[in-house]
């Protein structure tokens, strides 16, 4: 009997070292062609697995070097051949204007299985808020 967490959870962690080495071949294959990923930046929602390609190969060219990904606080819940994982999410690394960043997100994925393999068919990020001050917190994680 598959467990469906810890292969969710390797799903996620093929993709944080896909990410890690900027390879988006390897990161591509982990999402549905028809995925649709909602991020903090616009047009805020990338529809397909050409859209969302554009989208990570301009954040990998933001970067000098390898990005460094932490995960925190993973939940999966599933059922049959669905699942949805939720979690903090940190991209670490520096700039290509030198500065060394570290931005917490949230980051909720719903995978289904295929052809005995978790995909990922839809990806939300979202930046935390200070309500009193009306900035992004993403250096407020625990």
């Amino acid at each position: 009997m598959p467990d469906t967490p810890s292969e969710v959870r390797a799903l996620l962690d093929q993709q944080n070292e896909a990410i890690w080495n900027k390879d988006i071949d390897r990161l591509m294959s982990l999402f549905s062609p028809d995925i649709l990923y909602f991020d903090v930046v616009p047009p805020l929602q990338f529809v397909g697995a050409a859209a969302l390609r554009g989208r990570f190969l301009d954040w990998f060219a933001g970067f000098k070097g390898p990005m460094r990904m932490e995960m925190r606080d993973l939940r999966v819940l599933a059922s049959g051949d669905a699942a949805v994982a939720c979690r903090l999410s940190r991209a670490r690394g520096t700039l290509q204007n030198g500065q060394e960043v570290g931005r917490w997100v949230r980051a909720t994925s719903c995978c289904t299985r295929s052809n005995g393999g978790w995909l990922v068919t839809h990806e939300h990020i979202s930046v935390p808020v200070d309500l009193e001050s009306g900035t992004a917190a993403m250096d407020l994680a625990p």
